[in-house]
């Protein structure tokens, strides 16, 4: 059975796939997910999970932290359908993916992401319930080494790529911060930039 990942944030960086999964990602296939939106709504406690970040001009620590999301909404402009790449994983890597991204649950998106029909299965990550924002909380950043990863895909990822994610998602909706990490119990294979 063949399986792919619809990966639409930091899993597109080729260096963060192979951090996590400990090899290169084969060909990733620009693709778009209909009925879906990307989104800032994920929320991690920057005081209570695996890791802390301090800002590093001048030391405070954020509460929260958001991240992207991808989000069911089938009455969305297709013109909006998040754009990201398919990447051909395998199922015993699967659990691994599942770790590093802890706070969100695994779906199978195959029969809705443009450019998947050769793939049996199709899976991309949406947030669990308790780590979903509709709007960020009160003082929440954006880590700026996170949104620089992004860009950075993207732009790999082919021509109009970035502008096509800006014009799907916009920029995060909060202060973009440097981050400093000042506590540490992440997994293996999990960023440390953000």
């Amino acid at each position: 059975m063949s399986l792919a990942l619809f990966a639409y944030g930091s899993l597109v960086n080729p260096e963060s796939f192979a951090r996590t999964l400990g090899r290169e990602p084969g060909a990733s296939n620009p693709a778009r997910l209909p009925g879906w939106r990307r989104r800032w709504s994920i929320q991690r406690d920057n005081l209570a999970h695996e890791k802390t970040f301090a800002r590093e001009d001048g030391g405070e620590v954020p509460r929260w932290v958001i991240g992207l999301n991808l989000e069911l909404d089938p009455q969305a402009d297709e013109e909006l359908a998040p754009n990201g790449a398919l990447i051909e994983i395998h199922e015993a890597e699967l659990e691994r993916l599942n770790m590093r991204e802890l706070r969100y649950d695994q779906v199978d998106v195959g029969g809705a992401v443009t450019g998947g029909e050769e793939f049996d299965r199709v899976v991309a990550y949406t947030a669990k319930p308790e780590h979903f924002a509709a709007h960020p909380p009160d003082g929440a950043v954006a880590m700026a080494p996170y949104l620089r990863a992004i860009e950075a895909a993207f732009n790999v990822l082919g021509d109009g790529q970035w502008e096509l994610f800006l014009n799907t998602t916009g920029p995060p909706p909060v202060e973009m911060i440097e981050p400093v990490l000042v506590r540490d119990e992440i997994p293996p294979g999990n960023p440390r930039e953000w």
